[in-house]
């Protein structure tokens, strides 16, 4: 008897016990547990934004690759025209007898001069962020030089976004426009209007085609001639 009532105490004590124990459990403030982010956009989440430093090969006129990286890097803050997309020149002659104004290669030559702008020179780009298919958006410079910045002062590029941290950026392009600089001297589609509309995106692009899409627009980024505007339509373009 006396050693059933010990056993009785002592479970009754155990029992004390868990239940003091469940009810500070129970009481305890509760905690957040983070998890890796999951789907398309974990790698913007769990990426370390490094800076890159080396030499590039010049893919377009906004976009390097860098081959020890095996990473693609895109100029932050600009747009500049697709290889395959063409611009018009405004010197339009003899119109009867022409029925377009003469083609000029918009993204071959921002290609070209980015190009010219690199050279045989290291590059550094301290990334800002990553698009969802990979793609490094950074801030670049050779010397002293940032690339974007050179791209808008000769007016191969325009700025992406009316919302920009860098002022210079406006700056430099409101510049270009008033020169005539690059693309601003020609009549150009939009970037953006471009890549939605435009189906042939091959290196085999006629120029008929986006004299065909200007004519034919919904905005435009340029002409930066005042006497466009007055000009019958489809016959400015």
């Amino acid at each position: 008897m006396k050693a059933q009532l010990l056993l009785s105490a002592a479970m009754l004590a155990l029992t004390a016990e868990a239940v003091e124990a469940a009810d500070v459990i129970r009481n305890e403030p509760v905690r957040k547990v983070y998890r890796p982010a999951v789907g398309p956009f974990a790698a913007q989440v769990t990426r370390v934004h490094p800076v890159l430093r080396g030499r590039v090969a010049v893919m377009d006129g906004r976009t390097l690759w860098y081959p020890q990286y095996a990473q693609s890097v895109q100029l932050a803050d600009i747009d500049a025209c697709e290889l395959s997309q063409w611009v018009l020149d405004p010197k339009w002659e003899d119109r009867e007898r022409v029925k377009a104004p003469p083609p000029v290669p918009c993204g071959p030559f921002a290609k070209a001069w980015l190009k010219r702008t690199v050279g045989n020179k290291s590059v550094t780009c301290n990334v800002v962020s990553y698009r969802v298919d990979g793609t490094a958006i950074a801030r670049c410079t050779t010397g002293a030089r940032d690339l974007a910045l050179e791209m808008l002062r000769v007016g191969w590029a325009r700025v992406a976004s009316p919302y920009l941290v860098n002022g210079q950026y406006a700056a430099y392009q409101r510049y270009a426009m008033a020169a005539r600089y690059g693309m601003w001297a020609t009549y150009v589609l939009d970037m953006n209007e471009w890549r939605r509309k435009a189906v042939d995106k091959t290196p085999d692009r006629r120029p008929i085609a986006d004299f065909n899409l200007l004519a034919e627009r919904e905005s435009e980024i340029s002409p930066p001639f005042a006497d466009a505007r007055k000009r019958p339509l489809r016959t400015d373009r």
